[in-house]
């Protein structure tokens, strides 16, 4: 009898500890993978794409290790704040903003959370203090250097001969647009090149803009590469005006020509900041990188639709060029 009970009671007390562990199991909760908030002014595969190489590069998978929250303003700068409080209200880990109007939502909306730029002139625009220690919660790469402007005059002038009137749709609401112009208008100067600066709030400007230009005289157009394309290459089109702007994807979907900074490159180059900073690392440690190499893109599709001969020289020197 004795031995029966003490069986029985260790039966008993196994099986009250076996329904237990189902308990403890469903208590012990699987570690979520880090989240990335990702905020962009519009065109938003224009960097998903290059970015997310840039984590499966360095082993992550998305969806699985690491979780990508995307949040476009579809061409309206004035949705970027609320965008951006929204990914800090969702405690995501990192900020991911792409451009400078993003960059500068990013930073007005939160001061702990760091973030990981893709902007033009972050020094000038007030973004980080110096490229090398930048100071606060903000790191990443500087998008332009200053030569831009005057080396894309003179592509300009190589497919434009003649070129003396060049009219520049702008940005009015983004920061980096003052010394974005400033660095064309010193290279204006020494090309003896004449510039019409109009500025945008948005693609419902578009139209007022390009028959001001066309008033003027414009024989060629330059787009900052923070606005919408779309509506502005409807607009090229119907003015048959030759076109250029510091994005590959303007000259691919049906602009002249593109001068910039090889974009996917740093996209890519994007996440090398993430994986550090999700590492342990503090933005104010991370040095910011700026452009090494550049990328001309020429439609030739298009040169042909405008009547204009792409010298032999220029298409040699071209990284792609659209047939």
């Amino acid at each position: 009898m004795a031995v029966g009970g003490w069986r029985r009671r260790d039966t008993v007390a196994a099986l009250c500890a076996t329904a237990l562990l189902p308990a403890r199991t469903a208590r012990a909760q699987p570690v979520r993978p880090p989240r990335v908030g990702v905020l962009v002014p519009a065109n938003p595969d224009t960097f998903r794409i290059p970015f997310e190489q840039g984590l499966s590069a360095r082993g992550y998978v998305v969806g699985r290790t690491v979780a990508l929250e995307f949040r476009s303003a579809d061409g309206r700068p004035e949705r970027l704040p609320a965008l951006a409080a929204d990914l800090v209200r969702i405690k995501v880990d990192v900020i991911v903003a792409f451009q400078t109007p993003a960059a500068h939502a990013a930073k007005d909306a939160t001061r702990d959370i760091p973030i990981v730029i893709a902007a033009g002139d972050p020094i000038g625009t007030g973004l980080v203090e110096s490229l090398a220690r930048p100071g606060g919660n903000v790191t990443g790469l500087s998008s332009t250097t200053s030569e831009l402007g005057e080396k894309t005059l003179e592509l300009l002038r190589e497919l434009l001969p003649g070129l003396r009137r060049a009219g520049m749709l702008l940005n009015a609401v983004d920061p980096f647009t003052r010394p974005y112009f400033r660095n064309f208008e010193s290279g204006a100067a020494a090309l003896g090149v004449a510039l019409k600066p109009v500025s945008v709030r948005g693609a419902e400007e578009f139209a007022r803009a390009f028959a001001e230009l066309n008033g003027w005289g414009a024989e060629a157009v330059i787009v900052q590469p923070s606005l919408p394309r779309k509506p502005a290459l409807d607009l090229v089109r119907q003015y048959r005006l030759p076109s250029v702007s510091a994005s590959r994807s303007f000259a691919v979907e049906g602009g002249l020509m593109a001068f910039a900074a090889d974009s996917r490159r740093n996209y890519r180059d994007v996440a090398a900041y993430v994986d550090k900073i999700l590492k342990g690392s503090r933005p104010s440690d991370l040095p910011l990188q700026q452009p090494t190499t550049y990328e001309l893109v020429v439609n030739a599709k298009v040169a042909s639709a405008l009547g204009l001969k792409v010298p032999v020289d220029l298409l040699t020197r071209a990284n792609e060029v659209i047939e």
